[in-house]
């Protein structure tokens, strides 16, 4: 059966939100000196990406520190997935100690990943604070009493649907879709 695929964000409406996700950064974090980026690996390290690229080339705050975090390890359903967890690379070149954490991730679903980051930072250091921003906020399958500080946009999704982010880095286009899911699964 053919899956049903309802755009959320096109390119355009994905830049005017990657710009009002910045500014919303800015207005919090100001300089950004005591400020570090942590993209969740796999997805949110895109997101990281370009949201440093922005801030650096378009609002000009230089040298923000960008690391990418993989908490595969640390999370609570590990062992009880049917196929084994693939980790990915973590890359925190810098200190956390006693800095403003701003963790990045592309959805935020049930918020497993978000709890196991926050276990997983512990590792490079005791933060100030931890701060999430999420492109795509799922508001109705959270696991855990985790919420976004920063939202591009909230979804109202069922069990049977994903969210699926295209960026023009992998596939070629920026996008984000919702799909019903429920034959693919």
């Amino acid at each position: 059966m053919g899956q049903e695929k309802k755009l959320l964000l096109g390119a355009d409406a994905l830049r005017v939100t990657l710009n009002r996700l910045c500014r919303e950064l800015i207005e919090n974090h100001n300089d950004f000196e005591d400020t570090v980026i942590i993209g969740l690996q796999p997805r949110g390290s895109l997101l990281a990406n370009r949201l440093v690229t922005l801030l650096e080339n378009q609002f000009n705050i230089k040298n923000l520190p960008l690391g990418f975090l993989d908490s595969t390890f640390f999370r609570d359903d590990f062992r009880r997935r049917g196929q084994p967890l693939k980790a990915n690379q973590t890359k925190i070149d810098f200190l956390v100690e006693q800095k403003k954490v701003v963790f990045v991730d592309d959805v935020l679903f049930t918020g497993r990943s978000v709890r196991s980051a926050m276990d997983a930072i512990h590792s490079f250091g005791r933060p100030n604070s931890i701060e999430l921003l999420c492109l795509i906020d799922r508001k109705f399958t959270r696991h855990l009493p985790i919420q976004p500080n920063y939202t591009g946009r909230q979804v109202e999704a069922i069990s049977t649907e994903r969210v699926l982010v295209n960026w023009a880095e992998e596939s070629g286009a920026d996008a984000v879709y919702l799909i019903n899911s429920a034959d693919h699964e």
